[in-house]
């Protein structure tokens, strides 16, 4: 039997997928998470607000303990929650992108929505039930979110396509309309944040609802 891989610690690729400003809390972050075995695997790229950040697709170190939690910095665990929300076990995912919705700090934002784009619908109903500003027009969360879209015009997109092919492979039996599905209904309001902060009419790249076609 071949003997098991190293464990490794998250590498400073993680230092990308924060702003400049966070280095220092990513990397205290980063001691404080236990080793593991898988080095991230595929990035999305962003740019929050002007800055271009490159986030791993995922990681898979357990958690640390609560101790170790306790003696981050707020701003230390914003960003240790933002880095699990990349983990394997959608359990986990979800317990720490709770620990985010309420943040107003753009940072956070394409995490939210990479997992919007995810299979795991528990996680998109939460996510949408957390974000009742996104429906306030020019609510601040409302312009945090229709700002980042804005700049990020193709990240979305892709979001938006990842959820129409789980929602066709997974969902489509207990949700035949994408109007009334939670990934659906969550991007429409998602597109009208970026409307609004634009100023013009944001191309779809889902199903049109009733409402759009109406339009």
């Amino acid at each position: 039997m071949e003997p098991a891989p190293p464990a490794v610690r998250p590498d400073t690729t993680w230092s990308a997928a924060f702003p400049t400003r966070l280095t220092g809390d990513v990397a205290r972050v980063l001691e404080a998470v236990p080793p593991h075995r898988d080095a991230p695997n595929g990035s999305f790229t962003v740019d929050v607000r002007g800055e271009v950040l490159v986030v791993p697709e995922r990681f898979n170190a357990d958690e640390p303990g609560p101790a170790a939690l306790q003696a981050l910095t707020p701003s230390e665990r914003l960003v240790l929650h933002c880095l699990y929300t990349r983990h394997g076990d959608g359990h986990v995912r979800q317990r720490h992108v709770e620990q985010i919705l309420t943040s107003d700090k753009p940072c956070v934002v394409p995490y939210v929505i990479q997992l919007v784009g995810e299979y795991v619908l528990e996680i998109v109903e939460v996510i949408g039930r957390s974000l009742p500003g996104l429906a306030t027009p020019d609510s601040p969360q409302r312009r945090l979110y229709g700002e980042f879209i804005g700049r990020n015009p193709g990240f979305f997109a892709r979001t938006e396509r990842r959820v129409v092919s789980y929602w066709s492979c997974y969902y489509r039996r207990r949700h035949p309309s994408f109007d009334t599905y939670p990934g659906g209904l969550l991007l429409a309001t998602l597109r009208a944040c970026a409307e609004e902060q634009t100023g013009r009419r944001w191309p779809h790249h889902t199903p049109l609802t009733r409402s759009s076609r109406a339009g």
